[in-house]
């Protein structure tokens, strides 16, 4: 993941699994590093075709552009060698990297956030023993404003928490250990649910199938019909294990990958437990709990700002200093009525005092994008502002501002 930003988060390539093997006098912290690295497939999105494994340079398409996976092996120009452990779990669980940039959820880290300190380290002293490969690779090939990570501001905070996995204590321990797996390092939602056009899961949607790279990925809850309603658990198990549904079916496309590279390597008793909490999920599965269900006015709201002013004013709302005003704290946008801001968007503001003229949105925007951006920026980045800006207010300020337009009404 996903992030894919946004459409397709993981994309996968054909690696030969001997990529993985490693010498048999492994510390346990290394051996049991390798297995989590399989468990969550990371081969098979940081190698690409016929490149090195772990090498990086995979091309991951979203409807934003492209990014090219970047190089985890320990070359320390171009890889992580200079990565330590903290850096290494900062990504994984906050989705931030050694520079302290934003990462792109390209890389599933609203996943890899459930992983523990003591998994994440293990993965990491795993990539440690991988031969080092200089490899540099561009990630960024997205479009402006996405091609800037302040712009991941806005969606990690509509998106995402970091938070590792808790138990739960009304659960068999295989439950946990499965849901563990699923929602954690193997992060099966993001390949099987649709994704909004944020390129984040669609909550009432989760696990129930989505295309990806031309592909379905298929239903996961327990619907009869679509879904695993039919299936045993020791089917499933069969299925991750062997690629294989006697009878019925076998794996196709990306599926083929993630066995062949990862659900193959793991554990019977794992891939049991990955059984079982998948047989948990109630058809129309909303399960990642823990995860606020956003109102579409708030998503709509989100997209306009990134489209139209984050590249001035940043994903967070901070702006740039001397140029571009804030609008995370600004009096005006928190101000008990948003009438100053509507007028500011119609209408533009010239340059003063060293800051950058504004242009006016009356001709690009419509009253109810207007309406959903400034409820967005009421509540955003610890604004704390009354969501209460309505299409009709803006509808009786166009006349002053600026004339109506057909894309206004």
């Amino acid at each position: 993941m996903t992030i894919r930003i946004l459409g397709t988060v993981i994309a996968l390539c054909s690696v030969v699994t001997l990529a993985y093997a490693q010498p048999a006098a492994q510390p346990p912290q290394v051996a049991r590093g390798q297995y989590l690295a399989q468990a969550g497939d990371c081969i098979s999105c940081h190698t690409a075709k016929g490149g090195a494994p772990f090498a990086g340079g995979y091309r991951l398409d979203t409807p934003f552009g492209y990014m090219l996976a970047p190089n985890i092996t320990p070359d320390a120009d171009t890889g992580i060698g200079n990565w330590s452990a903290d850096d290494f779990y900062r990504a994984m669980h906050e989705g931030v990297n050694k520079s302290g940039e934003y990462m792109y959820p390209a890389m599933p880290y609203d996943f890899y956030s459930k992983v523990t300190r003591e998994d994440s380290d293990a993965i990491y002293a795993y990539l440690r023993t991988l031969k080092p490969v200089r490899n540099a690779v561009d990630v960024n090939h997205l479009r402006f404003p996405f091609n800037q990570r302040l712009s991941m501001a806005v969606w990690r905070e509509l998106y995402f928490t970091a938070r590792t996995y808790q138990a739960d204590a009304a659960k068999s321990p295989a439950w946990n250990r499965g849901a563990y797996l699923i929602e954690g390092l193997a992060h099966c939602s993001a390949c099987h649910s649709p994704h909004n056009r944020m390129g984040a899961i669609e909550k009432d949607q989760e696990f129930a199938g989505a295309g990806i790279d031309g592909w379905f990925a298929l239903n996961l809850t327990s619907d009869i019909a679509a879904g695993l309603g039919t299936w045993t658990a020791a089917e499933i198990a069969t299925y991750l294990k062997t690629g294989t549904y006697a009878g019925k079916t076998t794996v196709l496309g990306p599926m083929a990958e993630v066995v062949r590279n990862s659900t193959s390597h793991l554990s019977d008793a794992d891939l049991a437990a990955m059984a079982e909490y998948l047989k948990s999920l109630p058809a129309d599965s909303t399960l990642r709990a823990g995860r606020q269900i956003l109102y579409p006015e708030r998503q709509r709201g989100a997209t306009v700002y990134l489209s139209y002013c984050s590249g001035c004013h940043q994903g967070d709302g901070r702006g740039v200093p001397g140029k571009f005003p804030p609008l995370a704290g600004n009096p005006v946008v928190t101000a008990p009525t948003p009438a100053n801001v509507f007028k500011v968007i119609l209408g533009g503001i010239p340059s003063r005092d060293g800051y950058a003229a504004m242009p006016g949105f009356a001709a690009q925007l419509s009253n109810q994008q207007i309406a959903d951006l400034v409820n967005y920026l009421r509540a955003s980045w610890g604004n704390n502002a009354p969501a209460n800006a309505s299409v009709t207010d803006i509808i009786s300020l166009r006349p002053i501002t600026a004339p109506p337009t057909a894309a206004s009404r």
